[in-house]
């Protein structure tokens, strides 16, 4: 009876009011992400683009790999008007998402046909809008409530993202079928698809609007600072000695800190944090060109993602945010690159087979299930290594490093499929989260211990 409790328990905090603001913000940060990846090869490779090109299409996601660049400013800088309106963090949010908006639009009005280049920098510019707002997100919730309610935050944000990939992925492909007469390529099917992505930006636009900002306590630090800095620059005017300061609290801090804080094993912490992910990501820029390849239609794929896909993915999520109050964070990164592992060996087996329903379908399920959990798990991850005082450059930082890598192999994906087929590409793409499991192992012994 203690045990089914202490489970109950553990279910209860996902009826806190910040989780469910966490839900909202998560469905707003993952739409965008398969409009410039995934769902935008599938486009691509309807209008004839070739898997090479698809697979270079796929470096606009780099833009997610180095939003520490400018987290910085997002962190400590205001907006004029808006800030002293809705807060720093809220502030940064509006403008983000509606720069989604705006160029989920130009995508829509646009033809790769036509103009390659400029339909390219309308997807960059979504990329870049909502890495941005990614960054502001991650902070909001580490700073909107304690280390106890972060792995539920983690997983209701996960679940958000994934069903607002589902919603990116199935959803976009469904509208797009719908929009079409026929299977063939149809341009207006996609923009009609777009705009409507566009739309969905609503439930982040109006979740900003009515969350809470959440409270600073970084003012005082950064006045100690300013302090600091003048007496060591008594020489130099005091806007120089202000802007020093803050170019140490807002870029040096945030990294010193954390070499600080984890001494000789921070290089391995990174190490795991750049290759956790490589696996999933190096497969997932070729699933939905292998789909077409295989024969599959826009309605198919859709209608499997749209059931079990959205199921998986609440299970993932969920189960993830429960296991992570039970067993330790290592535990469950350790499941969850497991299960991403097996799930690319299933791709494997279905490029063998040819086209069967049952068996994408199974995939389709469990590709959600265990990105629902390695993914909960790896926030969960993240936000405990961040301090709180550097949330939002920190955290960009860790997420960045997670993509940097990754995306950057995958963009030679479509390359290695012309080369060795898709049999290949799935086994490799498996064996290359194999030495993820040893290094979580490694870490969980000398981190624990």
């Amino acid at each position: 009876m203690e045990q089914a409790q202490t489970w109950l328990q553990s279910c209860k905090i996902y009826l806190e009011k910040r989780v469910a603001v966490l839900f909202f913000l998560g469905f707003s940060s993952g739409l965008p992400i398969l409009l410039v990846f995934s769902t935008l090869s599938f486009w691509l490779r309807e209008a004839g683009v070739s898997r090479a090109s698809i697979g270079f299409f796929s470096w606009i996601a780099l833009a997610y790999a180095f939003k520490w660049v400018w987290a910085p400013f997002v962190d400590r800088l205001s907006i004029p008007l808006l800030t002293r309106w809705l807060g720093r963090r809220r502030s940064w949010l509006l403008l983000s998402q509606l720069a989604i908006v705006l160029s989920l639009s130009a995508m829509a009005l646009s033809d790769p046909h036509a103009n390659l280049t400029l339909f390219a920098i309308a997807a960059l510019v979504v990329a870049y809008s909502s890495a941005t707002q990614d960054i502001v997100i991650d902070a909001y919730r580490i700073e909107s409530a304690p280390e106890k309610f972060q792995a539920a935050m983690a997983a209701a944000y996960m679940t958000g993202y994934r069903l607002a990939m589902i919603m990116a992925g199935a959803g976009s492909l469904a509208i797009a079928a719908m929009a079409s007469p026929t299977d063939e390529y149809l341009l207006s099917a996609w923009s009609v698809s777009y705009f409507v992505m566009a739309a969905c930006m609503g439930v982040g636009i109006i979740t900003t609007f009515v969350c809470h900002e959440p409270e600073y306590q970084d003012k005082q630090s950064e006045k100690l600072k300013q302090v600091e800095m003048k007496l060591k620059h008594q020489h130099l005017p005091t806007f120089v000695a202000r802007f020093l300061a803050w170019l140490d609290i807002a870029v040096v801090a945030p990294f010193s800190d954390f070499f600080k804080r984890y001494g000789k094993h921070a290089l391995l912490i990174l190490l795991l944090i750049g290759t956790y992910r490589i696996s999933d990501i190096v497969m997932g820029i070729m699933a939905n060109p292998f789909y077409v390849d295989m024969g599959y239609t826009k309605g198919e794929v859709a209608a499997i993602s749209k059931v079990f896909g959205v199921i998986m993915t609440l299970v993932g999520a969920g189960l993830g945010g429960i296991l992570l109050t039970r067993y330790s964070t290592y535990s469950i990164l350790f499941l969850g690159a497991f299960l991403v592992v097996i799930t690319n060996l299933i791709f494997a087996v279905l490029a063998f087979v040819g086209k069967d329903l049952a068996l994408l379908t199974l995939i389709i399920s469990l590709d959600n299930m265990s990105a629902g959990i390695a993914t909960t798990a790896f926030i969960t991850y993240l936000s405990k290594l961040t301090n709180i005082e550097f949330s939002a450059t920190q955290y960009a930082l860790f997420s960045s490093m997670m993509l940097l890598f990754p995306k950057f192999i995958a963009g030679f994906s479509g390359v290695y499929v012309d080369g060795f087929g898709y049999v290949n590409f799935f086994i490799s793409s498996a064996l290359i989260g194999v030495p993820v499991l040893g290094l979580i192992v490694v870490l969980k012994k000398v981190i624990e211990e």
